[in-house]
């Protein structure tokens, strides 16, 4: 478990250095939010597991399909174009408490 806690944190972090480089390329993989929104949902069976709001009030989502397991992380600007950052296979929701032992919040 705490392997797969260290490699979700990795990746939350690459996601964080990649916001900037996803919206400065604009190619193909951005698109008009709603756009994206319906093709992960048509395409995909993907819906919205998450939100967080990320560096220079971008959008960070999780969109993920609890049936077959696939999973994409979306970044949208405040202008509302919306970049596939990341993607993935083996989904599923946690709801064990993740603090670490010994942290006081």
């Amino acid at each position: 478990m705490k392997q797969r806690f260290l490699a979700l944190s990795l990746g939350v972090g690459a996601m964080i250095l990649a916001t900037g480089h996803a919206f400065a390329q604009q190619n193909r993989n951005c698109a008009d939010r709603d756009r994206v929104v319906e093709r992960l949902a048509s395409g995909f069976g993907e819906t919205r597991q998450s939100i967080g709001l990320g560096a220079n009030n971008a959008v960070i989502e999780v969109f993920a399909s609890l049936e077959t397991g696939t999973w994409t992380i979306t970044v949208t600007s405040p202008a509302g174009l919306t970049c596939l950052v990341a993607s993935g296979q083996a989904f599923e929701t946690v709801t064990e408490d993740l603090t670490p032992t010994g942290l006081q919040l």
